[in-house]
């Protein structure tokens, strides 16, 4: 009967040990390593919405061309602020696709921006005409705007969780408005003087920055990023720092 008993519980102990062995009964631990999720690949698109402050180069005698002479002599035209600075907003779209390699991201994106990169210079002087009594005014203003830029990016970014912090480089073409004005007020005895020239054209540029895309659910997602863009066009040279937020679905 011993022997009997110690027989049944051996083989009742093999059985449990080949039991320990099949798949099922070895709950989440597998052999194999498990692929990551492709949550970022494909294609995706969105919206944005950003703040920008804007620097111009100016030329020293931009509005030399159309400042009017005096009959006997000239006027005294103060000299423009060479460097104007403002702050704008904006707002645009982008799209784009991902290539998702393990933890890795790489991408194209098309990225554009409505909102005017907007800055004005203007100076006023006072002079005295020829015959030593007329008081003069003369006015001097220089506006450089771009309402709408495009850009193409490359864009490279490494997952951590639901987050995909990347680095982007592109460039881009604009469109560039110059409105330039002078004018000189002799009196009031007398109406103003008043000359203007003012130019549209492309303009070309480049754009540099880092952002963060942030998977919310179900291909939903937001973004952070922060751009420098450097726009020119000739002797004028715009220099853009953004900050924008967006809202995108990755398909």
């Amino acid at each position: 009967m011993r022997s009997f008993l110690i027989a049944a519980v051996a083989l009742c102990f093999g059985q449990a040990v080949q039991a320990a062995d099949l798949p099922f009964l070895r709950g989440s631990f597998q052999d194999e390593p498990v692929a990551p999720r492709r949550m970022w690949d494909g294609f995706y698109v969105g919206g944005q919405a950003g703040y920008s402050s804007t620097a111009t180069s100016l030329p020293a005698g931009i509005n030399a061309d159309i400042q009017p002479s005096y009959p006997a002599g000239t006027y005294r035209w103060p000299a423009l602020d060479q460097r104007p600075q403002a702050s704008n907003a904006g707002y645009g779209g982008f799209f784009g696709y991902n290539s998702q390699w393990e933890d890795v991201v790489v991408g194209l994106e098309g990225n554009y921006i409505h909102g005017r990169y907007d800055t004005t210079s203007t100076r006023v002087g006072q002079s005295v005409a020829n015959d030593g009594t007329t008081l003069l005014e003369t006015n001097s203003s220089a506006r450089v705007r771009v309402d709408d830029f495009g850009s193409l990016r490359l864009r490279a970014g490494y997952i951590a969780g639901n987050f995909l912090p990347y680095a982007f480089v592109g460039g881009g073409v604009g469109n560039l408005s110059i409105e330039r004005n002078t004018v000189v007020i002799p009196g009031p005895a007398s109406s103003a003087l008043t000359t203007s020239a003012n130019s549209s054209k492309l303009a070309y540029g480049y754009s540099a920055g880092l952002g963060i895309d942030v998977m919310l659910v179900a291909g939903l997602f937001m973004r952070a990023e922060y751009e420098y863009q450097r726009i020119t066009s000739k002797d004028i040279d715009i220099n853009v720092n953004s900050a924008r937020v967006g809202v995108g679905y990755k398909f």
